[in-house]
């Protein structure tokens, strides 16, 4: 059993939003009871004490929108790539790394990212895989390390015809593969999704293969118009747009996740509403991509679940928090507008998503809900309870102001140090898979003692 205690206690439970000195006790994988600090400290003796020292004790933050195969990328240059387009940017950068990625080269960058993620106070993902050199067993190897390091995690892969007919098929497989697995061990801490990229990638009849696969087992989770490529694809191919395709295609569903959604029309944002299916929006990535502001606000309105990830751009969700705010504000030219939105995707609507795929709570600290828990170093010099937190998220903190990472009841990181951990021999296992890798990207030999 643990007591995390002696700080302020932000729930995101709206019965009980906030403790001013609060602690949050945790039975295994579940939490026990949250109340004031003296009182639980007396209740619970025989507890084990993490001392949050005055500061914020928040649920752990949920990424719904991320990419491991880019977890080597940071620093990269590859010689020759200037993208002018996004097209430029997916072949020339994403599709060329993930065409050379190993299956030590998955398991290398899943340790970087979950690692990274952990530091930031982050304790689910849900990830969209690709690593086109090695397909078979890509999903399984980022679930151990997932298992190993102790992230909460929905998995898949990403289907796509880039690469031809056969390397398609072994990603369809994959996916098929890894639901089976997640289906039979029914863990709350794995959970599996139906992978694809965008859909001018995918063509209707792999769509056919795919739903046919899946078995109606899972949702599925797929870019859709990140960049006109989509638009124009589906116009031109089909007589249709892209999210009337998926809806032919019996894609949507409550279950099924759609990233980006920027050049959205009102029709589909309506079929998204109706068939109940999610989305989820990447601000920075579309910012540094240059494909536009995703009509956030509009969706909102609709009543479409729309949730925050980061594209792997970051693994602080408070860095996208902050520049969802900007590009809305830009974008809408109003500086009033998106801020109650922007607190409703992460903290909210993440936690929606996360509840039609996890069986206990996430995303909140309440009874019952899973034992994820962080504490955030925060000296505020203006005033701060639950009526301005969102104030001091967007303008004050950071993921770098994580002390504390508690993933299902167990202490990953504390103090800024990890917890039977070895970052030391991880980080230099990582650096050779970087360095081969980068060293297969620009033809040239990077050798890992150089730089460690």
């Amino acid at each position: 059993m643990l007591l995390v205690g002696n700080g302020r206690v932000f729930t995101q439970d709206p019965a009980c939003p906030y403790l001013k000195d609060g602690a949050v006790v945790l039975d295994q994988d579940t939490i026990l009871e949250v109340g004031s600090y003296p009182d639980m400290k007396q209740k619970y003796p025989q507890a084990e004490f993490v001392d949050a020292r005055g500061q914020l004790i928040l649920p752990g933050f949920i990424n719904a929108h991320t990419h491991i195969y880019s977890g080597l990328a940071r620093g990269l240059a590859i010689e020759g790539n200037n993208p002018t387009n996004f097209y430029e940017v997916l072949d020339g950068t994403w599709w060329n790394i993930d065409r050379h990625l190993t299956l030590d080269g998955t398991k290398a960058c899943a340790y970087a990212t979950i690692l990274d993620c952990i530091r930031n106070g982050v304790t689910t993902i849900f990830d969209h895989h690709a690593s086109f050199l090695e397909i078979p067993g890509s999903l399984f190897a980022i679930k151990d390390v997932a298992k190993e390091l102790g992230m909460r995690s929905c998995l898949c892969y990403e289907v796509s015809e880039r690469d031809g007919e056969e390397k398609c098929l072994e990603a369809i497989k994959e996916n098929a593969d890894f639901i089976t697995w997640a289906k039979a061990q029914d863990d709350d801490m794995i959970k599996a999704m139906f992978g694809g990229h965008a859909l001018f990638t995918i063509s209707d009849k792999t769509f056919e293969k795919m739903v046919e696969a899946n078995d109606g087992r899972t949702g599925f989770h797929i870019h859709v118009s990140e960049g006109m490529n989509d638009v124009w694809d589906s116009l031109r191919n089909y007589g249709c747009r892209p999210v009337e395709r998926l809806l032919y295609n019996n894609i949507l569903g409550p279950k099924t996740l759609l990233g980006h959604c920027i050049h959205l029309s009102s029709h589909e944002m309506d079929i998204i509403q109706e068939t109940g299916t999610m989305a989820v929006n990447n601000p920075e990535s579309n910012m540094g991509n240059a494909v536009g502001c995703a009509p956030v606000l509009q969706m909102l309105e609709k009543g479409i679940l729309v949730g925050m990830g980061t594209d792997a751009y970051t693994h602080d969700m408070l860095e996208s928090l902050k520049v969802f705010l900007i590009i809305q504000r830009h974008n809408a030219g109003l500086p009033n507008v998106a801020f109650g939105e922007d607190l409703q995707l992460l903290f909210e609507n993440n936690a929606k998503i996360c509840e039609r795929y996890f069986k206990k709570p996430l995303g909140v600290l309440k009874k019952g809900a899973a034992a994820d828990v962080i504490v955030m170093d925060y000296h505020p010099f203006t005033p701060i309870d639950e009526n301005n937190l969102g104030g001091h998220m967007i303008f004050g903190l950071s993921g770098k102001n994580c002390r504390t990472t508690i993933i299902n009841g167990k202490v990953l990181y504390k103090d800024r140090e990890f917890v039977d951990i070895d970052e030391e021999k991880i980080n230099a296992w990582t650096m050779e898979q970087a360095c081969s890798l980068w060293g297969a990207l620009n033809h040239r030999d990077y050798k890992a003692e150089e730089y460690l």
